[in-house]
């Protein structure tokens, strides 16, 4: 349930962000999507076996990085793109955090997954 939480705070604060850039001042916006990003890569992320996320997080960040919704004819395609970069911030924070926990397992000779190495 909180992961549900968390995603949809994320979508929420990607909208505002991407739609109306100044609608919450001071830069906070990004702050609270690498936070929640953070919390999200640490709750739900398996650090063992975390392909599946970070291959979403490099294919949506490279679509960002292209720029390849804007294509798409009209404000829609600029409108998507501009919400598309801030998701980026937030899967990019998940993926330090899957970093954290996997170097922390190696040190600690514990293990998020369940299987034996």
């Amino acid at each position: 349930m909180v992961n549900r939480i968390i995603v949809a705070l994320i979508v929420i604060l990607a909208i505002i962000q991407g739609l109306a850039a100044d609608a919450i001042p001071m830069g906070l916006v990004p702050i609270a999507l690498v936070i929640l990003g953070l919390v999200y890569g640490w709750m739900v992320v398996d650090a063992e076996d975390a392909t599946a996320y970070l291959v979403v997080a490099l294919a949506v960040g490279a679509a960002a990085g292209a720029d390849v919704l804007s294509n798409i004819p009209g404000i829609v395609g600029e409108s998507l793109d501009a919400i598309v970069d801030p998701i980026t911030i937030a899967l990019y924070a998940g993926v330090i955090t899957v970093f954290a926990k996997r170097t922390l397992n190696r040190v600690t000779g514990s293990s998020d997954g369940g299987g034996e190495e």
